[in-house]
């Protein structure tokens, strides 16, 4: 259904993007604001739907299938022109560690997906499903392609509506506290409003949930550091009987040493096999890079597209087995690891992690380090993420920590959740939950408690988590807590 927005919804749609420069800066003091005009446009209204998901990468695609499996109508709306966000418009195509060295932790949407990727061919010949059934942090690498088809399949199959090349510019809020109306979406056909009964942000950014104004915090910003960001790309060309990905690092220290990189970046993600003679190439950070700033995300692309060239050279000079390695690409996205999270009923933390905490409400249960990469490419920040990741931060074989529901929900908010990296947690613990299947795991439960939201009228901040426990384990989750209660658990 569309009709005309009333006017209170056309000047709310119209707050972002409406500030105009009318003048020069030179002929402005200092100090002074641009001037500015206000732009007023009537646009479509959309209602009929159940769920809205914004943002298609891992917990996007989760929650819109999860949700729309359970009989609601979703729209998926995803600002480029494929799913899989991080894994493919960025091309980080490895899967975090799946399981802990005993079993598999990442059940329900997520083994599925594995277990779908690896029967259609979509992982390198070398990969077997020990390695997301039993193996312990084990990264799962996968075709980038074969998974954008595959969550393709997937939506369709469920049902989903999706919507590429499409943005959030604004929220429709404000009639009743703390409960969204409407997303205000513009693609190359305009502005929509689009109206649903609830939200969930899986942008990564947290879009959303700041244009809505619920409570959130921005690294670097309300916090002393952010993680920096990466350019991946992938190399065509190499002889995986002579490369041997274990040597990579202490030949980039070497490397270092040698003066070779104008970076003299210690940490090195590494090359992955994603194909017999294809490697996903994760070198070099782009520090104090800013994912809320056009420009710092502008020079960030650019400054990673220069620091390609010289990893390029790295791998041929040093790494046996790429000496005539070559580029096929850099991916088209910035790889960002960290930038505004929400404030929510729960705020995970290290502390948790470290104790294996486990909670009666807890919607995952996940195993990676504590993977928070340097923050500038001094020796003492390379230290500190050594201690992290491989030492104070790792879990034994057979652990895991529990991750609960009030992680996704914004504090106090009725129908708005967020699933992803940008789930309410501390910047430590980030470094775990921010992987694929942890994401891919948020993200279905997210889609779950919005589906029994629309179906009991229980707000998000009040849902029966018990109930929501229940309906996850049905559909392959693993939880195994012992106990559950109807009440989250709230941060003091």
């Amino acid at each position: 259904m569309t009709g005309k927005m009333n006017r209170r919804a056309v000047l709310k749609s119209c707050a972002i993007g409406a500030s105009v420069a009318m003048a020069p800066a030179a002929s402005r003091g200092a100090d002074s604001k641009p001037a500015t005009y206000k732009l007023v446009r009537e646009i479509p209204v959309e209602t009929g739907y159940d769920v809205v998901v914004a943002g298609g990468g891992h917990a996007g695609v989760a929650a819109a299938v999860c949700a729309a499996r359970l009989g609601a109508k979703v729209l998926l709306v995803e600002e480029a022109g494929c799913l899989g966000g991080m894994a493919t418009s960025a091309m980080v195509n490895t899967f975090g560690p799946m399981a802990n060295g005993e079993r598999n932790l990442a059940g329900g949407f997520m083994l599925e997906l594995a277990e779908t990727m690896h029967r259609r061919g979509f992982m390198p010949s070398n990969v077997t499903p020990d390695w997301w059934l039993k193996a312990n942090l084990k990264w799962i690498p996968f075709k980038l392609e074969g998974l954008k088809l595959v969550f393709d399949e997937l939506t369709a199959k469920a049902g989903v509506e999706v919507r590429f090349f499409t943005r959030v510019t604004d929220v429709d809020s404000g009639r009743k506290p703390r409960v969204i109306d409407g997303l205000i979406i513009q693609n190359t056909e305009g502005y929509h409003c689009i109206r649903a009964k609830t939200f969930i942000d899986c942008t990564g950014d947290a879009v959303v949930a700041g244009l809505a104004g619920a409570p959130c915090r921005v690294a670097g910003r309300d916090t002393p550091h952010a993680m920096p960001g990466s350019l991946p790309s992938l190399l065509a060309g190499v002889n995986f009987k002579e490369f041997k990905q274990s040597k990579g690092q202490s030949l980039l220290e070497q490397a270092v040493k040698d003066g070779f990189f104008t970076q003299p970046d210690r940490h090195f993600p590494g090359v992955t096999r994603v194909g017999e003679s294809v490697a996903y190439l994760n070198g070099g950070h782009i520090f104090g890079i800013d994912a809320l700033n056009c420009k710092s995300m502008t020079e960030g692309a650019k400054f990673g597209r220069r620091l390609t060239q010289e990893y390029l050279a790295f791998c041929r000079k040093y790494l046996p087995g790429m000496e005539n390695v070559e580029l096929v690409t850099t991916a088209p996205a910035v790889g960002i690891r960290e930038s505004r999270r929400i404030v929510g009923e729960y705020e995970l933390t290290a502390k948790d992690f470290m104790v294996r905490r486990e909670f009666s409400d807890q919607i995952s249960v996940y195993g990676r380090p504590l993977d928070v990469h340097p923050y500038d490419a001094s020796p003492e920040q390379y230290e500190r993420y050594l201690q992290d990741f491989q030492r104070e931060g790792r879990l034994n074989p057979g652990e895991y920590y529990g991750v609960p529901y009030g992680v996704l929900v914004p504090k106090g908010w009725k129908n708005l959740w967020a699933a992803g990296r940008c789930v309410s947690c501390d910047n430590r613990v980030l470094g775990s939950v921010r992987a694929q299947p942890s994401c891919s795991m948020l993200g279905q439960a997210a889609g779950t408690a919005a589906v029994q939201s629309v179906r009991t009228g229980q707000p998000a901040n009040e849902l029966d988590t018990e109930e929501l426990v229940t309906t996850l384990r049905k559909a392959g989750a693993y939880l195994p807590q012992p106990h559950t209660t109807k009440s989250m658990t709230r941060s003091a």
